[in-house]
C-alpha cells in the first residue's frame, strides 16, 4: 500500500426507519423509491430474484411469501422497524403472531388477514358494518356455485376470494358457462384453498376507486379514480372521476367506515360499483392500488407518497390535483424472458408539452400474455383528452421479443 494512501471508513448509514417489504412488484418498486426519498431503508421480498422493488431496494430476500417459517426468519434477521404487505399472498397467521411479539404490521395483522380473503373481507363490509355490497355466496366446489347462482341470479360474478390483479374472475351470463369459469377461478387462485365468491352482477355506471389514507391524524381522502377493466384486469384508469356530490359523500363515509374499523396507519384502495342512485361497496385493498398508478402525473402527492408518509407518521398537507390525467397499461402477449422495449422515444413525445406523457417501464424479468410491463401516463385539459393521450403513448411502446 502506497505510503501517502489513507483507508477512509465509510460512515455507518442513518435510516429514519427500516421497512420489510413483502412481495416487489410495481407497487412496491413505487413504494420504495418514495419511502428512500424520506430516508427509509427497504428490503424488498418475493418469490423469484430481481423483481422490480428489489432493483431500487437497500436489500433483498428471495421465499415464497405463503411459506410463516422463511417469513419469521426475514423479520428476524432484519428486526424492521414496520413490515409492509404489497400482495394478498402471504401467511397472515404469521404476521399476527409478529404483530404480537411486538414487530408493527401495516396497517394491521388483522387487516391483512381480512382482505387477504374476499370472504373475510365481504362479511366485514356486509354482515357488521351494514354497508351496502351485491348479494353474493361463496362456493368450494362445483355444485356449490350451481347453488349459490339460486341466491344471486343470472349474469353473476365468480372469482377467486384470494387472487391479484383480477385474475381468475369472470361474468358469467348463462348456466352453461359456470364450470369453465369455476375451472377458471380455481386455476388462478393464489393461496392454497379452492374457494370462490359468487355475486351479484350489478348494471354500474362506471366503478371507483377512492384512496383513503389513514393518518395519525385522521383520514385523508383522493379525489375518485375512475377504472376500465378487462378479463378483471384493470387498463386504463382516470383521475377525477365525475360523480354527484352525494354519491361522494356517501362512498368516503362508507370507507371511511371500514378502514377506521381495519386500523392501522397507511393507504387502503377502496372500490366501489356506482348506480344512477347508489353507491356500492366491492372490494378493499390495505395497500396502494394498481388503478392508483395515475396519482404518479395527477397528485402533488402520489399514492406511494401518501403511504410511506402515513406509514412513518410524518405529517400529510391537503391532497391536490395538478390536472385531469390517465393512465393506460402496456402488456405483454407471450411468455419469454430475453426481450426489449421500442418506442420508447415515440410515446414520450405524445401530445403536446403540457400533458406531460410519462412511461413506467416496471423492470419486470420475464413476459407472460396480459401481464403489465408498464404504463403510459398523462395529463390533459379534461380526463376524455388525457385517456386518448394515454392510450395513444402505450399504444406506441413495443416488446421486442428476442
Amino acid at each position: 500500500m502506497p505510503a501517502n494512501f489513507h483507508r477512509t471508513e465509510q460512515p455507518a448509514m442513518s435510516f429514519t426507519a427500516k421497512i420489510l417489504l413483502l412481495g416487489s412488484g410495481e407497487l412496491g418498486r413505487e413504494f420504495v423509491i418514495s419511502a428512500k426519498r424520506l430516508g427509509a431503508q427497504v428490503i424488498a421480498c418475493d418469490a423469484y430474484d430481481n423483481a422490480p422493488a428489489m432493483q431500487v431496494a437497500d436489500g433483498r430476500e428471495v421465499f415464497p411469501m405463503l411459506d410463516g417459517e422463511k417469513l419469521r426468519a426475514a423479520v428476524e434477521k432484519h428486526r424492521p422497524d414496520f413490515i409492509v404487505p404489497e400482495v394478498e399472498a402471504i401467511r397472515t397467521e404469521m404476521l399476527a403472531e409478529l404483530e404480537a411479539e411486538g414487530f408493527q404490521v401495516v396497517p394491521t395483522a388483522r387487516a391483512t388477514q381480512m382482505t387477504m380473503n374476499r370472504d373475510r373481507i365481504r362479511e366485514l363490509a356486509a354482515v357488521d358494518l351494514g354497508l351496502r355490497t351485491s348479494r353474493y355466496r361463496y362456493a368450494e366446489s362445483f355444485d356449490e356455485v350451481q347453488a349459490a347462482i339460486a341466491h344471486t341470479g343470472l349474469p353473476c360474478v365468480i372469482k377467486p376470494v384470494m387472487s391479484s390483479s383480477g385474475k381468475g374472475q369472470s361474468t358469467v351470463k348463462e348456466e352453461a358457462a359456470l364450470e369453465a369459469a369455476w375451472n377458471y377461478a380455481v386455476a388462478n387462485m393464489r393461496g392454497d384453498r379452492a374457494k370462490v365468491i359468487v355475486e351479484e352482477f350489478i348494471p354500474f355506471e362506471y366503478e371507483i376507486t377512492l384512496l383513503t389514507v389513514r393518518t395519525k391524524d385522521g383520514i385523508v381522502f383522493c379525489p375518485p379514480i375512475g377504472h376500465r377493466q378487462e378479463r378483471g384486469d384493470y387498463q386504463e384508469s382516470w383521475q377525477p372521476m365525475a360523480m354527484r356530490a352525494d354519491l361522494l359523500a356517501k362512498a368516503q363515509e362508507m370507507a371511511a367506515k371500514v378502514v377506521n374499523d381495519l386500523g392501522g396507519h397507511g393507504i387502503f384502495g377502496v372500490e366501489f360499483f356506482v348506480t344512477q342512485d347508489e353507491v356500492i361497496f366491492s372490494e378493499l385493498s390495505p395497500r396502494p392500488h394498481d388503478t392508483g398508478m395515475v396519482t404518479l402525473a395527477t397528485q402533488n402527492l402520489s399514492e406511494f407518497d401518501l403511504h410511506a408518509r402515513a406509514i412513518l407518521g410524518l405529517p400529510i398537507p391537503g391532497v391536490s390535483l395538478r390536472g385531469a390525467g390517465a393512465s393506460a397499461v402496456i402488456l405483454a402477449d407471450r411468455n419469454a424472458d430475453d426481450f426489449g422495449f421500442t418506442g420508447v422515444v415515440e410515446a414520450l413525445a405524445t401530445g403536446r408539452p403540457d400533458q406531460n406523457v410519462d412511461l413506467r417501464l416496471f423492470g419486470k424479468p420475464v413476459t407472460r400474455p396480459y401481464r403489465r410491463m408498464g404504463v403510459a401516463l398523462a395529463l390533459g385539459t379534461d380526463t376524455d383528452e388525457a385517456r386518448a393521450t394515454a392510450a395513444e403513448a402505450a399504444g406506441k411502446v413495443k416488446i421486442e421479443y428476442r
